[in-house]
């Protein structure tokens, strides 16, 4: 809408956005995650498809393992109970990844777990996690496996399908730089039925995924089930085709370069990072932690004085006061916004 070249009038009176024009775009999130599974666009932020596959495949008298490296995984824990699930947690200190060897080790002392929900790239806390070795482990045991990849879609290397993952939830405003407005969700077919077995899944419900499958999928993709989030479907569809003209790796390429840029910068500053282990650290955010005494989200403001539109913020909850962070991710992966955002942050540290 902010836009200097465009006239806010032109995003009225659009024609109406077509159940093949909404099915393309699905096909095209479809080859982006490389699956063949059954792929819903949700009319939503991702936190909607989220709870959404956890209302709909935990169930009273199931046990999941809820895996936790930052708050999103807390947030899933409170879905899973109240979903009537009884939770193992699997906690690992924010700085750092889970191991699939814990994730196996948790599986082997509870038989029982049917469902495991992960967080693949964690950006409030700028972490990530070993997606692929974990989901050897998961499928090895045989459960249901949800993926967050809000985060890593675009970032770094997301194969859900050869990775065994029945749920991968994504969104377009991170790595993808796209609208924040809709996501996706992959469902494999394990996924689906273990929701049609479910007597509590949401149903007649906007967390309803079943909804979208007898309305939608089932039906061929002939009709919308209603009218769609048209603005947010054409800027998605926009995403999706610059995402293939820059072609992903080249994507995946510029995230690492920018946050490997962005360890040795915030090092060269005096600072350290948070995450402390390279191989840990997600290519969307650098976390760092601020020097004794330093208030972090007034480093972050005093930065920001200068610039109010670098990606620097200050951290929510128990670590605002010692936890920056540098969001290195769509147009933000770039080379020269970052050395903007190092020189504030300098300039900030020195005031």
């Amino acid at each position: 809408m902010s836009h200097p070249r465009l006239d806010p009038s032109d995003l009225l009176d659009l024609p109406p956005l077509t159940a093949e024009r909404f099915a393309s775009v699905e096909r095209k999130v479809a080859a982006l995650l490389s699956t063949g599974h059954d792929v819903v666009i949700t009319q939503g932020e991702a936190l909607l498809p989220l709870e959404g596959c956890v209302r709909s495949a935990a169930r009273p008298g199931s046990t999941a393992l809820n895996v936790i490296t930052g708050p999103y995984g807390e947030t899933f824990g409170g879905w899973l109970r109240d979903a009537g699930a009884r939770v193992v947690d699997l906690a690992v200190p924010y700085d750092t990844a889970v191991g699939a060897e814990q994730v196996a080790a948790a599986l082997a002392e509870h038989p029982e777990i049917d469902f495991v929900s992960l967080v693949h790239a964690e950006a409030a806390t700028g972490n990530t996690n070993p997606v692929a070795e974990i989901g050897a482990a998961v499928r090895a045991h045989g459960a249901l496996f949800m993926l967050d990849a809000v985060a890593s879609v675009a970032a770094e290397p997301l194969l859900p399908e050869e990775w065994g993952v029945d749920l991968c939830v994504i969104g377009g405003q991170k790595a993808m730089g796209g609208p924040a407005g809709v996501s996706a969700v992959a469902v494999s077919e394990r996924a689906w039925q273990r929701m049609a077995d479910n007597p509590a899944a949401p149903r007649r419900s906007y967390l309803s995924l079943l909804d979208w499958k007898e309305r939608w999928i089932d039906t061929g993709r002939r009709a919308l089930p209603h009218a769609p989030a048209q603005l947010e479907m054409l800027a998605l569809d926009a995403c999706l085709d610059r995402l293939a003209a820059e072609g992903l790796p080249a994507v995946m390429d510029r995230h690492r370069a920018v946050a490997a840029a962005a360890r040795e910068g915030v090092g060269r500053l005096g600072l350290a990072p948070y995450v402390t282990e390279t191989r840990h650290a997600a290519p969307v955010a650098t976390t760092v932690r601020t020097p004794e005494g330093v208030h972090a989200g007034e480093l972050a403001a005093r930065a920001l004085e200068s610039d109010p539109g670098l990606p620097l913020s200050g951290s929510p909850g128990p670590l605002a006061a010692s936890m920056l962070r540098i969001n290195h991710y769509g147009s933000a992966a770039d080379p020269s916004v970052l050395a903007r955002t190092l020189s504030a942050l300098e300039q900030a540290l020195r005031g």
